[in-house]
């Protein structure tokens, strides 16, 4: 039996998203290229860009998210250890008496030791698994709330590309006049909360 029963959990909480947004209608005509409501025209085509370090950053959606998932993780841990140093103690408390016991005693007691070692890790790889699973459907939901919105914002405007600019990303240089970052980012936010309100007024109802 190892000594040593002191088991540590860390999940790397990752929201490292790399958005890259490639928006090309070519079925718009382009005779008004000249006059972009956001962004400049780029040989013939009307190209703006978004800062998405900057975006996740702001972003009121990943935030809360960010923040939700690392108190799970954090609560996780903590109970992970709990059970841990329980189990340690355990072992401890055998090896003190295992001069006392029968054989037979011994070989019971080290086996259920085993056993709830087996459950304990079991348990931690589960439970790292359903956070894991949970990460990735908020990342999807997160992609899809900003593409969503990125799509609706782009009729009004009639864009060609939409750029995700991000430092060591593809894009080297990018002129600043065709930035329309905050105006991506306003209208998330007012959608996160109106979304946020609807779903407290429909829980009072219930």
């Amino acid at each position: 039996m190892n000594n040593n029963t002191s088991l540590i959990w860390n999940i790397v909480l990752s929201l490292a998203v790399a958005v890259l947004f490639f928006l090309h209608f070519s079925g718009k005509p382009s005779g008004d290229a000249g006059a972009a409501a956001d962004g400049g025209v780029v040989a013939g085509r009307k190209t703006v860009y978004v800062q998405v370090d900057s975006l996740l950053k702001n972003y009121e959606f990943f935030k809360d998210t960010r923040k939700e998932l690392e108190n799970k993780n954090f609560q996780l841990e903590n109970e992970l250890n709990t059970k841990g140093r329980s189990l340690q103690n355990e072992v401890q408390f055998f090896q003190q008496r295992a001069q006392t016991m029968t054989p037979e005693q011994a070989r019971s007691t080290e086996a259920q030791l085993m056993k709830k070692q087996q459950d304990l890790v079991a348990y931690r790889d589960q439970s790292a698994q359903a956070l894991g699973q949970e990460e990735a459907k908020k990342n999807e939901e997160l992609y899809k709330n900003i593409r969503s919105y990125i799509e609706k914002y782009n009729k009004e405007n009639g864009f060609e590309y939409v750029l995700g600019y991000s430092l060591g990303g593809g894009i080297l240089f990018a002129n600043p006049s065709l930035d329309v970052t905050q105006k991506i980012l306003d209208g998330l936010n007012k959608e996160y909360k109106g979304s946020n309100t609807s779903k407290a007024d429909s829980t009072k109802k219930k």
